[in-house]
């Protein structure tokens, strides 16, 4: 198991060389949202396979490095998944990736990406809709 410095050293590493940034031309579906109260802005697009699973993912944004790092990290994860196993991802397995404690205001930066690609896959672009079902789960 890595120490905590080991994985600060990763959450830099994303930071500086983010894996999967960037943008689908040929998405299925984008979705974007932001944490009003630091400015973190994640926006994720997903191209789906003919079986529903993700084939391909990519995610924009700017933010703090908790904010980028988690993006990269969950956009990793979800490669090959269903839409339905994106749609209940845990935010627990997300912030265990993420591997160093985080005070409340870090974990919303952590969980922005998660939160924006469960919007995307239940396609819920109502955003009352959207808050009070994603917040129950993310």
């Amino acid at each position: 198991m890595l120490d905590e410095s080991m994985y600060r050293e990763q959450i830099i590493d994303l930071y500086q060389n983010p894996l999967n940034y960037g943008h689908l031309e040929d998405a299925d579906w984008t979705y974007e949202e932001d944490n009003p109260l630091c400015g973190d802005v994640i926006e994720v697009d997903v191209k789906l396979d003919e079986n529903g699973r993700v084939a391909d993912i990519a995610w924009s944004g700017d933010g703090c490095a908790i904010s980028q790092a988690s993006a990269s990290l969950l956009t990793d994860a979800v490669k090959g998944m269903t839409l339905e196993e994106v749609r209940h991802f845990p935010k627990e397995e997300l912030l265990e990736m993420i591997g160093v404690p985080l005070s409340m205001a870090r974990v919303k930066c952590a969980l922005l990406s998660l939160k924006v690609l469960k919007a995307g896959a239940y396609g819920m672009p109502d955003p009352e809709t959207l808050h009070q079902h994603i917040d129950d789960e993310a």
